[in-house]
Order: structure tokens, then sequence, then C-alpha cells
């Protein structure tokens, strides 16, 4: 009896310091191996949980290997590009000013909702450098923003009046980098809405790059279906105004 409750114990403990236990046996030996090799050639390894391992398995099929490469990697990136664990303000203060981005409320699976607005980027008066950080600091803030034991998150890119001013395959395949490979299984959803025809000349170059797993995820939304496409996974209370629904827009920074 006391064995017993001395167990229970430890994984509560367990559950309290890494959050949610991973239950598929199969995963959490593949976390522990993968946690081990990794700790051999970077001790930061001990600042992540598991869930974090698992994400990098997952986009890698769950491959140890090719998974333990790109966790290493994104390491490596992480003590560079975010040295003070965060973006400051001050550094994106050009992107911010265009409200690009806004964050309010969840879908029906608890997961924080991102909208991005394509014609509010116009790459002629930015700096690559500090569009880099500022999809960094988008991204920071979007997990930040996920309830206990949720890892992904649902993005709406909004194209309404998108044009070749705002184009930017340089921009966009950065953005997608940093996503696959230093936010890996993040995405849950993404729904491109008000697509343009002249858009899809961008997208042909940019579709390759896209690894399988984040192509599944993405939905292209007809103009007549909008609103209750959106509805089917995210309630009228927590949709955004602009689609039919009754939340308001909050610009990232404000959120």
């Amino acid at each position: 009896m006391e064995k017993k409750e001395t167990k229970q114990h430890v994984v509560a403990e367990a559950e309290q310091e890494n959050g949610t236990l991973i239950e598929d046996e199969i995963e959490r030996s593949k976390v522990g191996i993968m946690r081990a090799l990794c700790d051999r050639q970077d001790p930061s390894t001990k600042e992540v949980d598991d869930l974090m391992i698992r994400r990098f398995l997952r986009a890698r099929d769950m491959d140890i290997e090719k998974a333990s490469t790109l966790f290493l990697k994104y390491l490596a990136w992480k003590k560079t590009v975010l040295p003070k664990g965060h973006i400051p303000e001050s550094e994106i203060a050009n992107d911010l000013s265009h409200n690009k981005v806004c964050m309010q409320g969840h879908d029906k699976m608890g997961r924080p909702i991102v909208v991005a607005f394509g014609n509010r980027h116009n790459p002629s008066k930015g700096n690559p450098e500090e569009f880099k950080r500022f999809v960094v600091y988008t991204l920071e803030k979007i997990c930040a923003r996920m309830p206990r034991g949720e890892e992904k998150f649902t993005a709406i890119g909004d194209l309404q009046g998108w044009g070749y001013s705002n184009c930017d395959i340089r921009g966009y395949l950065a953005a997608l980098s940093i996503l696959q490979d230093c936010y890996p299984e993040r995405l849950g959803k993404l729904y491109i809405v008000h697509a343009p025809y002249i858009f899809m000349t961008a997208w042909k170059v940019v579709y390759p790059f896209i690894d399988t797993n984040t192509k599944k995820k993405i939905v292209f939304v007809e103009n007549k279906k909008l609103t209750a496409t959106l509805l089917e996974d995210i309630d009228e209370t927590q949709l955004p105004d602009i689609y039919g629904g009754k939340m308001p827009l909050t610009p990232i920074q404000d959120s």
C-alpha cells in the first residue's frame, strides 16, 4: 500500500514539474532515449519538458536520430536568437506598428486563435532580420497563451487586398523555416481566407518547402463558405467579428 502511494506521489510530482505526462509507452520510451542522447551534447536539454521533445519526434515521424539533429539545432538557434528568453518589442517596433498579427480567443479545442493580415506586410518598407524577430516574437506570444496541456494554435491567414507589393517570398520562407524547425507541431490548423488569384503565383513557390505534416493542416476557404467553415472549429463568441463572430480583434502586442 505504501509503495503504491509512493508511486502515485512520484507521478503527481512529475506532472507538476513537467506538465502532462506522455501516456503512450512507445512515445515515452523514445522521448527518454532522445533526451539522454541530446543531453550529452547540450546540457540545456534538461530545461525543456518531455512534450517539447515529443513534438520534435513527431515532426520527424518518431525518428530519434533525425529529431535529435533538429532539436540540437533548435537549442543552438535559441541561444543566439533568444538570449534574453524573449524578443524585446523595441527591436520589432516597425513590424508591430502595422498590426499585422492579432490574437484573441480560443477554438473549440482550446487552441489560441491568431489572425495574420497579408496586406499589412510591405517588404520594401521593412527589414528582413526584424521580420524574422517579429515571427519569433509572435510564436513565443502564441505559445505563452496556450492553456496547460495544449500544444497547438489555430491561425487565419487573411489575404484580403493582398498584392504584389505585399509579396515577400524570402520572408515567407524564413517564417516557414522558423515555424517548422524551431516550433514543430505547434500549428494545429491554418485557414487561408480571401486569397486572390495572384497569390497563387507566390504559393506555388512556397508550397514545395512546406513539409508533409504541415501541408495537411492548411485549408483554403471559399469566401461564400467563410463564416460557416470557421464556425465548425470556432465558437461564435470566440470567432473574430470581421468573420461574423463576436470577438473584437486585438493586436498581438496588446493581447
